[in-house]
């Protein structure tokens, strides 16, 4: 069963819009850049985000958001502990970022 993992950004006040939009597409192109140890092809199913446009206030200082796709949760943990293009976007994000969220779920699962 598929999971989506959720990605929430907040940039550090001294981020330039320039940083921000680069760390954003670099974001958006991990699913290009993310290659799988066996298959030697992508395998983030899909990847889509943007800049928050809630009128509701209760973001907390997050301004960007991010859904990514994985076709199992194996694919996902190579991605989180293992994939050398996640890991180098996570050092260069971490220079720019103020906070990150991360939230993972499959689709109809409630239990803990």
């Amino acid at each position: 069963m598929g999971v989506t993992h959720i990605v929430l950004f907040q940039f550090k006040s001294s981020a330039s819009p320039g940083a921000i939009n680069d760390i954003s597409r670099r974001m958006l192109a991990l699913k290009d850049d993310c290659i799988h140890p066996t298959s030697k092809k992508p395998y983030i199913k899909s990847a889509s985000g943007g800049t928050d446009n809630s009128p509701e206030g209760i973001q907390n200082g997050i301004t960007h958001a991010f859904v990514v796709e994985f076709e199992s949760t194996e694919d996902r943990d190579y991605y989180v502990n293992d994939d050398p293009a996640h890991d180098e976007f996570k050092k260069l994000a971490g220079k720019v970022l103020e906070k990150a969220q991360v939230i993972d779920f499959i689709d109809g699962v409630f239990k803990l």
